[in-house]
């Protein structure tokens, strides 16, 4: 977003209708911010209302220029109460529930506000997409294969479309194998897919294809179908070094510096990763994310002196909870080293870290996952370090 939407010319004519807030949710400091607007993915877009704090509109997720415009224009619907007709108001009440983390109610709300909608409405395509987000917290599978089916004809040629096709796909991949015709489902929204990459007229960028690219290698992988996981792989990979080469500022490059790591080591080349990570290292050097990508890169080529240097740089940088990647990834190192010893010792300085987090940025699920790697080598812990249930 940053890099590819944040810097389009067109956001200019915008100034002045919001007042505008980055927050960093791994500080410290904002720590209360995070526990009340709640999250539960990065990036997440809110509008909130100024007159009492609440979440007027939330969007999961990245979004395209146009997106981007629709929620300013619901957002400052649902602030001022300008809504009209019942379609908006069922609108605006879904994206106060889903704000609230109530993803039934928001699910329930969303439905109704699609069935009372006029021909044409504005706000069609959002809705379905805020629909797919909701359905996808309340892990209900059948049903975004049902709005799926009955939207797509509708929204396929669009970008809201691309969305509804990725999800469908990763809903159907969630099926169980007993399920009646999961194959043929599979199938079908990986067609769907594939029409979407086809599409030139679509402005997706490298990382709205790259999310579609790993939804058909998990289709792939859901049926056993090694060739096919790899030939997708392989297409995948080459979009996305395409796209890096094409990208005009070092930061729009770094975007797919994530997707090509994992796909490398996928493929059995991570050496392949090690020169653009050296660049964006050199591109970034506040950053934590290449060196704590090259010990990774490290790790899977077994260069342990070599990963143990960039772990080490890498935590230089981290802080919140984005330390405790680097934690994993350092002890995993130290484990494919042997060293047991310093592997045990740094698992208990992240647990000690994990449980002194704030409240907001402390993760009960973190801390269960430390505890576990320590008890797995041996670490009995006092019951009084156990994480709260929660």
């Amino acid at each position: 977003m940053r890099a590819y939407i944040y810097t389009d010319k067109a956001l200019t004519r915008h100034a002045g209708r919001f007042v505008w807030l980055s927050l960093d949710f791994e500080k410290t400091q904002n720590a209360a911010a995070r526990k009340q607007l709640g999250i539960s993915a990065f990036p997440t877009l809110y509008v909130v209302d100024p007159a009492d704090g609440h979440v007027a509109i939330r969007w999961l997720g990245g979004a395209s220029l146009a997106q981007l415009e629709r929620l300013f224009d619901d957002g400052e619907l649902a602030v001022t109460g300008g809504a009209k007709g019942p379609a908006l108001e069922a609108l605006i009440a879904a994206d106060r529930a889903y704000g609230a983390e109530k993803f039934a109610d928001a699910c329930t709300e969303y439905v109704r506000a699609l069935a009372l909608a006029p021909e044409d409405w504005p706000a069609y395509s959002r809705t379905v997409e805020s629909l797919l987000f909701a359905y996808s917290q309340a892990d209900s599978n059948e049903a975004t294969l049902r709005l799926a089916e009955r939207v797509w004809p509708r929204l396929k040629g669009s970008i809201s479309g691309s969305n509804v096709a990725s999800s469908a796909l990763s809903a159907a991949v969630e099926l169980p194998e007993s399920y009646p015709g999961r194959r043929e489902t599979l199938e079908r929204y990986e067609a769907e897919c594939r029409e979407v990459l086809a599409d030139p007229s679509l402005p997706l960028v490298g990382d709205d294809r790259s999310g579609i690219y790993f939804a058909l290698e998990d289709a792939r992988e859901a049926v056993n179908d090694s060739l096919g996981l790899r030939t997708v792989r392989e297409e995948h990979i080459a979009m996305l070094e395409r796209e890096a080469a094409a990208a005009t500022s070092a930061e729009q490059r770094a975007v797919y510096d994530s997707h090509r790591l994992t796909l490398y080591i996928d493929l059995g080349r991570p050496e392949a990763a090690v020169t653009m990570l050296e660049q964006s290292r050199r591109d970034f050097p506040a950053d934590y994310n290449p060196p704590q990508r090259l010990a990774t890169a490290y790790k899977a080529m077994k260069k342990w002196p070599e990963a143990i240097a960039a772990s080490t740089a890498a935590m230089q940088h981290a802080y919140g909870p984005r330390q405790f990647l680097v934690f994993n990834t350092r002890a995993d190192i130290q484990l494919g080293m042997t060293d047991s010893t310093a592997a045990r010792s740094t698992l208990l300085t992240a647990l000690t870290a994990a449980e002194k987090m704030p409240e907001g940025l402390k993760s009960a699920g973190t801390i269960r996952q430390l505890r576990g790697r320590l008890d797995k080598l041996g670490v009995r812990l006092p019951a009084e370090q156990a994480a709260p249930a929660r």
